[in-house]
Protein backbone atom coordinates (compact mmCIF):
# COMPACT_ATOMS: atom_id res chain seq x y z
CA UNK A 1 0.00 0.00 0.00
CA UNK A 2 1.05 3.60 -0.53
CA UNK A 3 2.21 5.82 2.30
CA UNK A 4 -0.86 7.35 3.96
CA UNK A 5 -1.09 10.96 5.14
CA UNK A 6 -2.57 10.73 8.60
CA UNK A 7 -4.17 13.58 10.51
CA UNK A 8 -1.04 13.43 12.70
CA UNK A 9 1.67 10.88 13.34
CA UNK A 10 -0.24 8.63 15.70
CA UNK A 11 1.10 6.30 18.34
CA UNK A 12 -0.85 3.05 18.25
CA UNK A 13 -1.17 0.56 21.09
CA UNK A 14 -1.72 -2.90 19.61
CA UNK A 15 -2.96 -6.04 21.30
CA UNK A 16 -4.41 -9.39 20.30
CA UNK A 17 -5.11 -12.77 21.74
CA UNK A 18 -4.22 -16.14 20.21
CA UNK A 19 -7.38 -16.07 18.07
CA UNK A 20 -6.03 -13.14 16.08
CA UNK A 21 -2.31 -13.78 16.18
CA UNK A 22 -1.97 -13.67 12.38
CA UNK A 23 -4.03 -10.48 12.05
CA UNK A 24 -1.91 -8.76 14.70
CA UNK A 25 1.26 -9.81 12.90
CA UNK A 26 -0.06 -8.34 9.63
CA UNK A 27 -1.13 -5.09 11.31
CA UNK A 28 2.22 -4.76 13.07
CA UNK A 29 4.07 -5.16 9.77
CA UNK A 30 1.74 -2.64 8.14
CA UNK A 31 2.22 -0.05 10.90
CA UNK A 32 5.97 -0.41 10.56
CA UNK A 33 5.74 0.02 6.76
CA UNK A 34 3.82 3.26 7.35
CA UNK A 35 6.34 4.49 9.95
CA UNK A 36 3.66 4.47 12.63
CA UNK A 37 4.99 4.13 16.16
CA UNK A 38 3.53 1.05 17.84
CA UNK A 39 3.36 -0.09 21.43
CA UNK A 40 3.06 -3.82 20.84
CA UNK A 41 1.49 -5.84 23.63
CA UNK A 42 1.40 -9.10 21.67
CA UNK A 43 0.43 -11.86 22.06
CA UNK A 44 3.64 -13.25 20.68
CA UNK A 45 2.52 -16.85 20.20
CA UNK A 46 -0.58 -18.86 19.28
CA UNK A 47 -0.80 -20.27 22.81
CA UNK A 48 -4.11 -19.63 24.53
CA UNK A 49 -4.31 -16.33 26.44
CA UNK A 50 -7.13 -14.24 27.89
CA UNK A 51 -8.29 -11.32 25.74
CA UNK A 52 -9.27 -9.05 28.67
CA UNK A 53 -5.59 -8.87 29.65
CA UNK A 54 -4.65 -7.43 26.26
CA UNK A 55 -7.64 -5.11 26.15
CA UNK A 56 -6.59 -3.75 29.54
CA UNK A 57 -3.04 -3.02 28.36
CA UNK A 58 -4.20 -1.19 25.24
CA UNK A 59 -6.98 0.71 27.04
CA UNK A 60 -4.53 1.81 29.73
CA UNK A 61 -2.12 3.13 27.09
CA UNK A 62 -4.89 5.17 25.47
CA UNK A 63 -6.26 6.37 28.84
CA UNK A 64 -2.84 7.54 30.00
CA UNK A 65 -1.96 9.25 26.72
CA UNK A 66 0.94 6.90 26.04
CA UNK A 67 -0.90 6.05 22.80
CA UNK A 68 -3.25 8.13 20.67
CA UNK A 69 -5.30 5.14 19.57
CA UNK A 70 -5.60 1.45 20.22
CA UNK A 71 -6.16 -1.51 17.94
CA UNK A 72 -7.39 -4.78 19.41
CA UNK A 73 -7.95 -8.11 17.69
CA UNK A 74 -9.45 -11.41 18.78
CA UNK A 75 -11.39 -14.15 17.03
CA UNK A 76 -14.59 -12.09 16.66
CA UNK A 77 -13.55 -8.71 18.10
CA UNK A 78 -16.51 -8.81 20.47
CA UNK A 79 -14.67 -9.76 23.65
CA UNK A 80 -11.98 -7.16 23.05
CA UNK A 81 -14.51 -4.38 22.44
CA UNK A 82 -16.54 -5.28 25.53
CA UNK A 83 -13.41 -5.44 27.69
CA UNK A 84 -11.91 -2.19 26.41
CA UNK A 85 -15.18 -0.33 26.90
CA UNK A 86 -15.02 -1.08 30.65
CA UNK A 87 -12.31 1.59 30.94
CA UNK A 88 -13.29 5.21 31.52
CA UNK A 89 -12.66 7.37 28.48
CA UNK A 90 -12.35 4.45 26.11
CA UNK A 91 -14.67 4.31 23.14
CA UNK A 92 -13.90 1.01 21.44
CA UNK A 93 -15.72 0.00 18.29
CA UNK A 94 -15.82 -3.34 16.52
CA UNK A 95 -15.83 -2.67 12.79
CA UNK A 96 -16.33 -4.87 9.74
CA UNK A 97 -16.72 -2.35 6.92
CA UNK A 98 -14.88 0.71 5.64
CA UNK A 99 -17.74 3.10 6.34
CA UNK A 100 -17.97 1.91 9.95
CA UNK A 101 -14.26 2.63 10.46
CA UNK A 102 -14.68 6.19 9.18
CA UNK A 103 -17.99 6.96 10.88
CA UNK A 104 -16.99 5.62 14.27
CA UNK A 105 -14.11 8.10 14.29
CA UNK A 106 -16.04 11.00 12.76
CA UNK A 107 -19.21 10.61 14.83
CA UNK A 108 -18.20 8.78 18.03
CA UNK A 109 -14.62 9.99 18.50
CA UNK A 110 -13.64 6.36 18.89
CA UNK A 111 -10.15 5.82 20.24
CA UNK A 112 -9.87 2.01 20.04
CA UNK A 113 -10.58 0.05 16.88
CA UNK A 114 -11.44 -3.66 17.22
CA UNK A 115 -11.27 -6.42 14.63
CA UNK A 116 -12.24 -10.07 14.51
CA UNK A 117 -9.80 -12.26 12.61
CA UNK A 118 -12.63 -14.63 11.74
CA UNK A 119 -14.31 -11.91 9.65
CA UNK A 120 -11.50 -9.50 8.73
CA UNK A 121 -8.62 -10.16 6.36
CA UNK A 122 -5.30 -8.37 6.90
CA UNK A 123 -5.94 -6.29 3.78
CA UNK A 124 -9.36 -5.23 5.06
CA UNK A 125 -7.99 -4.37 8.50
CA UNK A 126 -5.16 -2.24 7.08
CA UNK A 127 -7.58 -0.38 4.83
CA UNK A 128 -9.98 0.25 7.72
CA UNK A 129 -7.12 1.46 9.94
CA UNK A 130 -6.15 3.93 7.21
CA UNK A 131 -9.70 5.22 6.95
CA UNK A 132 -9.97 5.47 10.73
CA UNK A 133 -6.66 7.30 11.16
CA UNK A 134 -7.33 9.78 8.36
CA UNK A 135 -10.83 10.61 9.62
CA UNK A 136 -11.31 13.48 12.03
CA UNK A 137 -13.91 13.80 14.75
CA UNK A 138 -16.59 16.19 13.49
CA UNK A 139 -17.63 17.60 16.88
CA UNK A 140 -20.83 19.67 16.82
CA UNK A 141 -23.90 17.56 17.48
CA UNK A 142 -21.64 14.52 17.77
CA UNK A 143 -19.75 16.11 20.68
CA UNK A 144 -23.02 16.38 22.61
CA UNK A 145 -23.57 12.66 22.13
CA UNK A 146 -20.01 11.73 23.08
CA UNK A 147 -20.42 13.83 26.23
CA UNK A 148 -23.57 11.88 27.08
CA UNK A 149 -21.72 8.59 26.58
CA UNK A 150 -18.95 9.81 28.87
CA UNK A 151 -21.49 10.80 31.53
CA UNK A 152 -22.81 7.23 31.53
CA UNK A 153 -19.41 5.97 32.73
CA UNK A 154 -20.09 7.26 36.24
CA UNK A 155 -23.46 5.55 36.53
CA UNK A 156 -24.11 1.98 37.58
CA UNK A 157 -27.64 1.89 36.21
CA UNK A 158 -29.34 3.43 33.17
CA UNK A 159 -30.65 6.98 33.35
CA UNK A 160 -34.44 6.89 33.37
CA UNK A 161 -34.72 10.00 31.22
CA UNK A 162 -32.54 8.63 28.42
CA UNK A 163 -35.11 6.15 27.19
CA UNK A 164 -38.44 7.81 27.88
Amino acid sequence: MDQINFVKNPIISLGADHGAFELREALLAYFKSQNIEVIDHGTLTKSSVDYPDYAAKVATDVQSGAADFGVLCCTTGIGMSISANKFAGIRAALVHFDEEAQLTRRHNNTNVLCFGQLYTTPHMACRMVDLFLTAEFEGGRHQRRVDKMSALESQSSPVKSCCS
